[in-house]
């Protein structure tokens, strides 16, 4: 039987699995809920991806100010 310590550890061990699996779930269910849109209307299909791009950039800005994030500058 494991001890609190190597169970501790193994559901530790498990998290990096859930990210992942978190984050091709999501972009899958985008995927198939853009893909249609293809076909059928192009402009908001742009528009969509657009509005993505603007959001994951505003994510992006905001994140690295809060944590205080600066870029690395070379020489």
């Amino acid at each position: 039987m494991a001890t609190g310590n190597e169970n501790f550890w193994l559901n530790v061990s498990r998290y990096p699995r859930y990210l992942i699996t978190f984050i091709f779930g999501t972009f899958y269910v985008i995927y198939d809920w853009i893909k249609p849109l293809a076909k059928e209307r192009p402009l908001f299909l742009g528009l969509v991806i657009t509005f993505m791009i603007a959001l994951f950039t505003f994510m992006y800005f905001t994140l690295e100010a809060m944590l205080g994030i600066s870029t690395v500058q070379l020489a």
